[in-house]
Parts: structure tokens; C-alpha cells; sequence
């Protein structure tokens, strides 16, 4: 009888620990479950890569930030129009439409706000335009090449300051006088000089104006002005037309090695572009 309830007690200790062994393993299978199930979720919730850089957007910006605001505002369906890493007046108005549908102030400069607003309201998005902003990195030569490859409809002037078939002659005119041989992103930069003068109240209202207001640009003084512009320049102003302002604003620029005004000096300096030094 003893032996038989030693055989008992025995028999329930051991089914008793199977037991338990057992539900310890499914209580750790449930556990790696959820943990695998949270990751998957933080994983779908991050942006896809790559992310903007800590610098502000603004109008007359250029390169991968302008390429990702674009692309994300068209996911969003704010722009319309193409992906070509150019902050014109289409992705000003994109942005401003953006922020003022999500509570912000719209002022079409992208900070560090709109960008946290615009990553969160997209957080999906992944790169699929091309990237036009790389064909204009390189060399001149390579730079040149690739923005003769970019189609009509990026190249094609918007002009919405009506300017004439003689204000567009003159500017490709003063472009090729005064930065032929800089890179494509300098020439762009001195027609958008250009058209900052013509809205700006301190100077003339016409290219013409600006261009041949006395002591303004060197290759009207040395004659220069008159050379035969070649197809880049043309472009760098319908470049600049459409928006496009690598200067960032600025009204002045000039040569460091070859500039004598002591006062160009004192005006504060924004960026160098090839060999030109352009400042408010």
C-alpha cells in the first residue's frame, strides 16, 4: 500500500512539472510574439530614408531637400508639378498650402516645423522621382551636358514677370558676358541677380535697366556685353525664370581676384559659386 502511494505521489510530481515546463515555454513564445509584433510596428512607423538635413528650405533652394519636400508634398497631393529639386514658385505655393491646411504660419520657409509635420503626414514616402538635382553636380563640362539632357518642360521659361523677347536676348547677353566658363549654377545665379534687381525697389524695374545702369556689370563696360550668347546661358535664364535661384536672394555679386570696389567688400556675403563671391 505505501508503495503504491509513493508510485502516485511520484507520478503527480512529474506531470505537475511537465506541466508547468510547458506552460512556461508558451508563455515565452507569447512574449518573443509581441516583442517581434513591436518591432514590426516601430519599424512601419519610421520614415523611409533619406530624411532632410537640419538646414532650412526656402525659396531659391536647391538639391536633395527640394527633391524630398517635392516628392513628399506631391504624395500628399499639394504639387503638381515635376520633381526637379527646384524651390520655384510651385513648390512656394505647395508649401504655403501645406502648412496653412496643417496649422502653421504660411510663410513657405520649410524649418525644422514643416519638416516634422510634412516626415509624420508621410511617413510612407519613399524616393521613386529621379533625382534631377545630381545631373548638376560634377564638373562644368558635366553639368553643361546634363542640363541639356533635362526636357523641354524643365527647361521651358515660366515668365511670369512678362518679360520680352528683348529682356530675355539682353539677360542671356549679360549671363555670357560676365560668367561664361563658370559652372551652370554660377550663370543660373547671375541671371537670377538679375531678376532679384528688377523686383527689388532699389534698382531699375527692366533687365535693361538693370544691365545698363551705370557701373552695375563689367561686361558692359568692357563691351562684352555684346558677344554672341551661347545655349547654356540661354538656359541659365530660363533657368532663373523659372524660379531658380542658387544666389538665394542676393542683388551683388562680384570676382575676388579682380574686384577694386572696397565697398563690394562690406556687403554681407551669402555663397561662392565658382569664381563669383554673391552677397546682399
Amino acid at each position: 500500500m505505501k508503495k503504491t502511494m509513493v508510485w502516485i505521489c511520484t507520478g503527480i510530481l512529474v506531470a505537475s512539472a511537465i506541466t508547468y515546463t510547458g506552460l512556461l515555454k508558451i508563455d515565452s513564445a507569447q512574449q518573443q510574439a509581441k516583442q517581434l509584433n513591436t518591432q514590426q510596428k516601430v519599424q512601419v512607423a519610421q520614415p523611409s530614408q533619406p530624411t532632410f538635413s537640419s538646414e532650412a528650405i526656402n525659396f531659391g533652394s536647391y538639391g536633395q531637400d527640394v527633391y524630398e519636400l517635392q516628392s513628399r508634398l506631391k504624395l500628399l497631393g499639394f504639387f503638381g508639378a515635376q520633381v526637379d529639386s527646384q524651390f520655384g514658385n510651385s513648390t512656394l505655393k505647395a508649401v504655403k498650402g501645406f502648412q496653412k491646411e496643417f496649422g502653421m504660419t504660411p510663410d513657405g520657409v520649410v524649418g525644422a516645423k514643416t519638416k516634422l509635420k510634412l516626415v509624420n503626414a508621410t511617413p510612407h514616402w519613399k524616393p521613386t522621382e529621379t533625382p534631377l538635382h545630381r545631373k548638376n553636380q560634377g564638373s562644368t563640362q558635366g553639368q553643361t551636358a546634363a542640363n541639356d539632357d533635362q526636357n523641354d518642360e524643365t527647361m521651358g521659361s515660366a515668365n511670369t514677370m512678362g518679360l520680352s523677347e528683348n529682356d530675355l536676348k539682353i539677360m542671356a547677353n549679360a549671363v555670357y558676358g560676365e560668367s561664361r566658363g563658370e559652372p551652370f549654377e554660377g550663370q543660373v545665379a547671375v541671371a537670377a541677380v538679375i531678376l532679384n534687381r528688377v523686383k527689388s525697389p532699389s534698382f531699375p524695374n527692366t533687365p535693361s535697366g538693370v544691365i545698363f545702369q551705370p557701373g552695375a556689370f563689367t561686361a558692359v563696360a568692357d563691351g562684352q556685353i555684346w558677344l554672341t550668347p551661347n545655349e547654356t546661358a540661354q538656359k541659365a535664364v530660363r533657368q532663373a525664370l523659372n524660379g531658380w535661384d542658387p544666389s538665394g536672394g542676393c542683388l551683388y555679386y562680384f570676382n575676388p581676384k579682380t574686384a577694386t570696389s572696397k565697398w563690394i567688400w562690406s556687403r554681407p556675403q551669402v555663397k561662392t559659386i565658382g569664381e563669383h563671391i554673391f552677397c546682399m
